[in-house]
C-alpha cells in the first residue's frame, strides 16, 4: 500500500509541509513576541494563552497546511490520491487538540501521562484499530472467582474517574472562590461547606466512576462495613481529630484569624485542618494542634466575641511617695503608649501595702492581640519608668540590714 507512487506521493507532500511549518515557525514567532511585548495592558490569561499558542505554533501552522493541501487535492484529483494526506491531517489535529487540552492540568508529571495516553487513543481512532485495541487489553484479565478485571476495565476506570476528579476540582475550587468573597458567610462556615463539598464531590466522582465502567457497587458495601469496624478499633484518634473539626467549624468556637492561647503556645490560626489546627506564633513558628486537644483542653480565645484585651501590670512604689499622684502618673503614661485605647481608659487602683512598698495594679485595653502582648506590657512598663523618673517617684527593692553580735 505504501509503495504505491500516490502514497509516496502524499508522504512526500506531508514532509515538505512540516519543513515548510518549520520556516514559517521561524519566521512569525519573533513577530508575535515583539507584538506581544507591546500588549502591556492585557491581562495574564491573555498572556498565557498566547504562549501556549507560541509553544505549539509549528504543530499548528502543519494542520492549517495539511487540511489546505488535502482540500486542494481533493479538487484537483481522485479522493484516494489525498485519503493517506487526511489520515495524516486528522492525526495532526487530534494531536494538536490534546496539547492544547493537556495544558490545563497543573500536575507536569499528569499532564505528560494523560497527554501520551490522548495521543494513543488518537491514533488508534484515527486508523480505526480502536476495537482491536480493546479486544487485545480485554483479554488481559485477571479472574478470582466470579470477579474479573481486566486491563481495559482498568483503563476506562481510570480515565472516567480521572474525567470526574477533574469536574470535581473544578466544583470545589468555584464553591471555594466564591465563598472566600462572601462577606455573609463566616469564616468557620466557609472551611465547613468547602470541605463537605469537596468530600460529597470527590465521593460521587469515585462512586460513578465505578459504576459507569460497570463495576459492582454491591462488594463495596460489604468492605466499607469493614472498614468502619477497622477505623472504630485501630483508627480511634485520627477519627476523633476528624469529629472535633467537624465540631469546631460547627460551632464556630474558633476561626482562621483568631488568637488564642493554649497552654504555652500563643498565636494567631491559620488554617483549620481536617486533623489539626495551624497556628503560628510571634516567633514565627507554626504549630500542628490536634483538633481533639482544642475540644477537651483549655482554650483562651482572646478575640472570641470581640477583639478587646484588658492587660494588667503589677508595679510597686515609695511609701514616701503620694498614692494619688503615683496613679495618676501610671494611668497618664499608659494612655500615652500607641497601642493602648483611647476608648477604655486604663485605670490604676491600690492592692495592697507589702513590706516594702505600695503595690498598685495598672489595667489598659488593647484591640490588636495579633500584635503581641509582651511587647505592649513592656511598652507600658518603659512609660512608667520614664514617668515615674520626670516626678521623682522611686520603685523600691527588697533591702537587708545585717547586725554582727558582740560587736
Amino acid at each position: 500500500m505504501f509503495l504505491r507512487p500516490w502514497n509516496a506521493y502524499q508522504v512526500g507532500i506531508a514532509l515538505g509541509l512540516f519543513l515548510l511549518a518549520h520556516l514559517l515557525r521561524a519566521a512569525i514567532e519573533p513577530r508575535l513576541r515583539s507584538w506581544m511585548r507591546s500588549r502591556e495592558d492585557w491581562p495574564k490569561w491573555r498572556y498565557r494563552a498566547l504562549l501556549v499558542v507560541l509553544k505549539r505554533l509549528r504543530l499548528i501552522v502543519l494542520v492549517l497546511l495539511l487540511w489546505a493541501a488535502w482540500a486542494i487535492m481533493r479538487e484537483i484529483t481522485w479522493p484516494s490520491r489525498s485519503y493517506l494526506l487526511g489520515i495524516i491531517a486528522q492525526l495532526a489535529s487530534g494531536w494538536l487538540a490534546i496539547a492544547l487540552i493537556t495544558r490545563l492540568i497543573g500536575n507536569t508529571a499528569l499532564r505528560g501521562l494523560v497527554r501520551l495516553g490522548g495521543w494513543i487513543w488518537v491514533t488508534l481512532w484515527v486508523l480505526g484499530l480502536t476495537a482491536e485495541a480493546a479486544s487485545l487489553l480485554d483479554r488481559l484479565a485477571l479472574e478470582m472467582g466470579t470477579l474479573r478485571i481486566s486491563v481495559w476495565t482498568v483503563i476506562q476506570a481510570v480515565v472516567v474517574i480521572g474525567l470526574l476528579f477533574a469536574l470535581a476540582r473544578f466544583l470545589s475550587r468555584s464553591t471555594a472562590a466564591r465563598l472566600t468573597r462572601s462577606e455573609a458567610v463566616s469564616p468557620s462556615m466557609r472551611v465547613l461547606t468547602i470541605k463537605l463539598v469537596q468530600v460529597l464531590a470527590y465521593g460521587a466522582a469515585f462512586f460513578i466512576g465505578l459504576k459507569a465502567v460497570g463495576v459492582d457497587l454491591t462488594g463495596l458495601a460489604v468492605l466499607s462495613g469493614a472498614i468502619g469496624v477497622g477505623l472504630g478499633f485501630g483508627l480511634q484518634k485520627v477519627v476523633s481529630n476528624l469529629v472535633s473539626g467537624v465540631i469546631l467549624l460547627l460551632d464556630k468556637s474558633i476561626k482562621p484569624g483568631d488568637v488564642i492561647s493554649l497552654g504555652d503556645t500563643f498565636g494567631w490560626i491559620n488554617t483549620l485542618g481536617a486533623r489539626y489546627v495551624s497556628i503560628t506564633t510571634r516567633d514565627g513558628k507554626e504549630y500542628l494542634i490536634p483538633n481533639e486537644d482544642l475540644i477537651t483542653g483549655q482554650v483562651v480565645n482572646w478575640s472570641h466575641s470581640n477583639d478587646f484585651v484588658r492587660l494588667d501590670i503589677h508595679f510597686g512604689t515609695a511609701y514616701a511617695d503620694d498614692p494619688h499622684l503615683v496613679r495618676k502618673i501610671a494611668i497618664e503614661a499608659a494612655a500615652s503608649v500607641d497601642r493602648v485605647l483611647e476608648s477604655h481608659r486604663p485605670v490604676c487602683h491600690i492592692t495592697g501595702f507589702g513590706d516594702s512598698s505600695v503595690d498598685y495594679i495598672l489595667r489598659f485595653w488593647i484591640r490588636d492581640p495579633s500584635g503581641g502582648l509582651t511587647n505592649i506590657r513592656g511598652n507600658v512598663y518603659l512609660a512608667l519608668w520614664d514617668a515615674f523618673k520626670e516626678h521623682g517617684i522611686s520603685i523600691p527593692f527588697p533591702q537587708r540590714e545585717v547586725r554582727m553580735l558582740g560587736e
